[in-house]
């Protein structure tokens, strides 16, 4: 019987509605980051630097370009004849056919997979934050403790503790009280979201709560095991890690990346992230172009200046434009004598010649002022916006938009313009 010590269940179905229209026709972990990665990459990555071979990846909204992206895990030295990745879609059963209702149901409806590599330890991964993480370590402190679950977690300040699964833990990091996003919370000690189980553990846990609603780990496995007295221990980690969920907070970490000493750095030869990433022609820059302090993709052409910002590949920045703390996402055109200030523009977007950004009062966003705010302007993918166009702070755009769409030539902070059959 060949087997695994070890394998990775990566949740990647999330539809991330905080990132708007983003993640309309996308899976937030197939989103780009940091120029040429996608989010997916860092889970993606820690697995196979961690010596983790085997890798479920649970996906459910909108999966094509997230399966194109995987393929068969060429790039992350996936592609193996027995484990390597594999993508676990829902499917239709004998008796009946279900969506994965919560991230343990996910985890239940695979049960059949997980048990193809008789694994001692399941590894259960989100697919959407950016972290470093060595899973081995977190392994062998598991296996120190003798735990049946160990979940790691990480300090946050005390007013955020509440966004979180909170765990409180005696002296030796075993876990008294585990609080699933309390109004008062007891501890700052927050989860994140990855858990490693001893595999009979959690086969008896999804066997014996298969049939609570949208059943999740946070909810009803991690309390079911700490009722039923098995040893819960808290995997302290203390490096980098964002939960790019929100605009703002996507935004921001992706202006980490280009700070003078980065917080979280992509440069390290002993923990490198790797991507699918094309083959692609060197970057140009014009003799007329300024920039300073930002990640230009593969491809790119500048003419103009560009400050602070995060470019992708086979973007086009034209003569006289531009562009400041910006993300701009893979082959989109911005055209001549624009000025782009804090906007996220997504893939295959194409900005007419003298577009402004980012003017205006910073007022709230009328349809979705939780999503819409930090004095963004996002821009979804395959987006086209006309010549002259003003656009305002807290703004979304999504279609292909022409100049009768946008009122004496603007389009207000606060405003949103989806074409029909697009998605907000």
């Amino acid at each position: 019987m060949r087997k695994k010590e070890m394998i990775a269940m990566l949740l990647a179905g999330g539809q991330g509605s905080r990132l708007g229209v983003l993640t309309a026709k996308v899976a937030k972990p197939a989103v780009a980051f940091g120029g040429k990665y996608r989010i997916i990459d860092f889970p993606l990555s820690n697995c196979i630097n961690s010596g983790i071979d085997t890798v479920g990846v649970l996906t459910q909204y909108q999966p094509l370009r997230l399966n194109a992206h995987i393929g068969i895990g060429i790039p992350w030295d996936l592609d193996r004849n027995y484990g390597g990745v594999t993508i676990l879609p829902p499917y239709e059963k004998s008796t009946s056919s279900e969506w994965y209702t919560g991230t343990a149901n996910a985890i239940y409806q695979n049960i059949d997979y997980i048990e193809t590599f008789h694994p001692d330890y399941v590894l259960i991964l989100s697919g959407d934050h950016i972290y470093k993480m060595d899973y081995e370590v977190m392994l062998d402190y598991h296996k120190a403790n003798n735990a049946d679950v160990t979940i790691a977690a990480m300090p946050v300040p005390m007013e955020e503790a509440s966004r979180f699964g909170i765990v409180i833990t005696d002296d030796d990091g075993r876990i008294t009280e585990f609080q699933e996003k309390p109004e008062k919370p007891k501890s700052n000690l927050a989860s994140m979201g990855i858990y490693i189980f001893s595999w009979p553990v959690l086969k008896e846990a999804l066997h014996t709560m298969r049939d609570e609603s949208g059943c999740d780990f946070g909810k009803h496995i991690i309390p079911y095991c700490h009722r039923k007295g098995e040893r819960l221990f808290a995997y302290e980690y203390n490096g980098y890690w964002k939960d790019v969920g929100t605009l703002g907070s996507y935004w921001e970490a992706n202006m980490e990346l280009i700070d003078i000493i980065p917080e979280f750095n992509l440069y390290e030869e002993f923990w490198k992230i790797y991507t699918n990433s094309g083959i692609l022609p060197p970057q140009y820059i014009s003799e007329q172009a300024v920039i300073d302090r930002c990640i230009i993709g593969n491809g790119s052409e500048i003419y103009g200046e560009v400050h602070n910002s995060v470019i992708g590949s086979g973007v086009v920045i034209g003569e006289g434009t531009v562009v400041r703390d910006s993300i701009i996402m893979k082959d989109a055109v911005i055209g001549k004598n624009c000025v782009v200030d804090k906007a996220i523009i997504a893939e295959n977007c194409k900005i007419g010649d003298e577009v402004v950004m980012g003017i205006g009062r910073d007022v709230p966003n009328r349809l979705k002022p939780s999503v819409y705010s930090f004095g963004l302007v996002t821009i979804g993918e395959n987006s086209a916006i006309p010549e002259k166009v003003q656009i305002g702070k807290n703004t979304a755009i999504s279609g292909k938009t022409t100049a009768e769409d946008y009122p004496d030539g603007v389009l207000d902070s606060g405003e949103t313009l989806i074409k029909a059959g697009e998605r907000v």
